[in-house]
């Protein structure tokens, strides 16, 4: 049996939504049979709403917390704050809800783009995307049915891949190459909401590889408790991109986790950081 994959503009719809007053949107969930919303699609959807409220200028920086799970078979209303609008900078806030609730928040910054003073870390050596199986021919070669597995429309090669079938002690550093599977184009505000959905797939991982565990044992419980995103420059998320990732720390049932998100030819373009539930019962 083969995979189901995702529409070729699967990433592009999540992304559209429906405005039903002002600052007021509607975003859905194509894949409804999920127990919860995947949260970075919150987090796309979210960015994606309050860039509809800001003219001439880019995201910087985004903060959020997830406060409970989504329900993937309603729409979400996203609420859009215009919290302030000066000279260079706008900040918007966004409230996601459902049954009444909410279910998420999130504060973002933009700015109207300007040259500065520049440097950046370096990419650190990794293999060659091409070299690397992705995701779902990792699921393959352990044996596992495809009809199992959801395949995502951002698409990941992990560089160091904590093995389906027998979970072994891992530092907890990370590497791998994604991509959205389908062209963005060069717009820059589909390019970072996109990239936004993506930087929540696989950085909450990392806090789990020093422990021997996948999300396969029914004895853990995980969710992302928030997420943040500094856009450092713009970029094409339709190609691929290095994302390292870091858990400097575990404790009180929580992970942190860094993330930095490299062009295939080392340009620093985004950083994110989260810290996630990782209970073990």
């Amino acid at each position: 049996m083969a995979f189901r994959m995702p529409a070729e503009d699967e990433l592009v719809r999540i992304l559209e939504l429906e405005q039903i007053e002002l600052d007021m949107y509607r975003g859905h969930t194509l894949d409804k049979d999920r127990g919860r919303i995947y949260g970075g699609q919150v987090v796309a959807q979210a960015l994606s709403a309050a860039y509809r409220t800001v003219e001439g200028r880019v995201c910087h920086s985004l903060h959020s917390y997830f406060i409970r799970p989504g329900d993937p078979k309603i729409p979400i209303l996203f609420k859009v704050e215009r919290v302030r609008d000066g000279g260079s900078f706008a900040v918007r806030r966004v409230i996601a809800i459902q049954h009444g609730k909410q279910i998420f928040n999130l504060a973002a910054s933009f700015q109207t783009p300007e040259e500065g003073f520049e440097h950046q870390s370096d990419m650190p050596a990794a293999p060659d995307p091409d070299s690397l199986k992705n995701e779902e021919d990792l699921w393959v070669a352990a044996g596992r049915d495809p009809a199992e597995r959801r395949v995502w429309p951002v698409e990941v090669r992990p560089c160091d891949p904590q093995p389906h079938d027998t979970p072994k002690v891992l530092p907890p550093l990370d590497m791998c190459w994604f991509r959205a599977r389908a062209p963005l184009g060069d717009d820059v505000v589909l390019n970072q909401c996109a990239l936004a959905y993506g930087t929540d797939m696989t950085l909450l991982d990392c806090s789990l590889r020093p422990h021997a565990v996948v999300w396969s044992d029914g004895r853990l419980q995980v969710a992302s408790l928030d997420h943040s995103l500094w856009f450092h420059k713009a970029t094409d998320f339709h190609q691929w991109h290095l994302y390292v990732q870091d858990s400097p720390s575990a404790s009180g049932g929580r992970g942190f986790n860094r993330g930095a998100i490299y062009t295939r030819d080392g340009v620093l373009v985004a950083s994110a950081a989260q810290e996630a539930l990782i209970r073990y019962r």
